[in-house]
């Protein structure tokens, strides 16, 4: 199991769950997504401050592999690294897994930029920062 820079648990909830009882597959990127704000929150970064500056993170692409399902009521876990991919991408690497055995349930890269107030890539200081950090 990889060492994470950044963790955060969630329990499956009800209505997350499609007719056969497992989590619906797009509901997998709402937990992820929340795990990627968090960790952003938690080097100070902060969403509102950058759509205010006429900066806004964007997703360009999302690499999902589903290894086993989730239920409702099920406690999981998403492990997060970041790293630069280019110099204007970045890379959030996260996995999820499920307690109470740290059971594998998805494998997940996330590559995303910062675009300017003209639409252009262009990564802002708090960005480049964290590379550092993590």
């Amino acid at each position: 199991m990889p060492d994470y820079k950044f963790k955060l648990d969630f329990q499956v909830r009800h209505y997350e769950c499609d007719m056969q009882g497992i989590v619906n597959n797009g509901v997998y990127q709402n937990y992820l997504e929340h795990a990627r704000h968090e960790f952003l929150k938690s080097l100070g970064i902060d969403f509102a401050e950058f759509v205010e500056r006429k900066i806004n993170l964007v997703v360009v692409r999302a690499e999902l592999d589903y290894k086993n399902p989730l239920s409702s009521g099920d406690i999981f876990w998403v492990g997060l690294n970041f790293e630069r991919v280019s110099r204007v991408r970045f890379a959030f690497l996260q996995d999820i897994y499920k307690y109470p055995n740290d059971q594998i349930v998805m494998n997940a890269k996330i590559i995303g930029t910062a675009l300017n107030e003209r639409g252009r890539p262009s990564l802002p200081q708090q960005i480049e920062s964290a590379f550092s950090v993590c």
